[in-house]
C-alpha cells in the first residue's frame, strides 16, 4: 500500500476524506481517490459521517459482518496494484475481469477476495504475502 497506517489512523483518514468530500472541501489527489470509492458504496455513506459512533467498532468476520474499513482500504490496495502494475501482470487480470463483469466496480470486488485469501494465508502461516497465490487465485476468476 502506499503507506501502512494503524487501524484509527485508516479509520481516520476516511473519516475526514467523506467529511472534506461532504464538505466541498479541497482534496488532495489520494483523498479524491477514496471519496471516489466512497461515494460507490453509498451503504457507507451514513457510516462515514458518523466517527463518534463508529470509530471502534469491530466487525466480526464469523457473524458475516463486512469491515466497511477494510473494504474501502483494499480497494485502495488494489487500486494501488493497477496503477504501479504491481505484482507484475495484475493490470491484466484487471482489465479481463472488468470487461468479464462489465464494470471495474465489480472486477475490483472479485479481486478483492483473492487478495483477502492472500492475506488470511498470510496471518495463518506467519509468513509475508504470497504474490503468486494471489496471481494464481485471479486466473481463477
Amino acid at each position: 500500500m502506499m503507506f501502512n497506517p494503524t487501524r484509527d489512523e485508516a479509520r481516520l483518514f476516511l473519516f475526514e476524506t467523506w467529511r472534506k468530500r461532504r464538505a466541498g472541501e479541497l482534496l488532495t489527489p489520494l483523498e479524491d481517490l477514496v471519496a471516489q470509492l466512497i461515494e460507490k458504496h453509498p451503504e457507507y455513506h451514513g457510516l462515514l459521517a458518523d466517527p463518534d459512533r463508529y470509530q471502534d467498532k469491530d466487525y466480526a468476520p464469523e457473524q458475516g459482518a463486512t469491515n466497511p474499513f477494510l473494504h474501502l482500504m483494499m480497494h485502495l490496495t488494489i487500486e494501488e496494484q493497477i496503477s504501479t502494475g504491481q505484482p507484475h501482470g495484475i493490470r491484466a487480470h484487471f482489465q479481463r475481469l472488468a470487461a468479464h463483469y462489465q464494470s471495474e466496480h465489480d472486477a475490483q470486488h472479485r479481486m478483492m477476495e483473492c487478495l483477502a485469501e492472500m492475506i488470511w494465508q498470510a496471518q495463518r502461516n506467519g509468513t509475508a504475502p504470497d504474490a503468486s497465490l494471489y496471481l494464481t487465485c485471479l486466473e481463477k476468476q
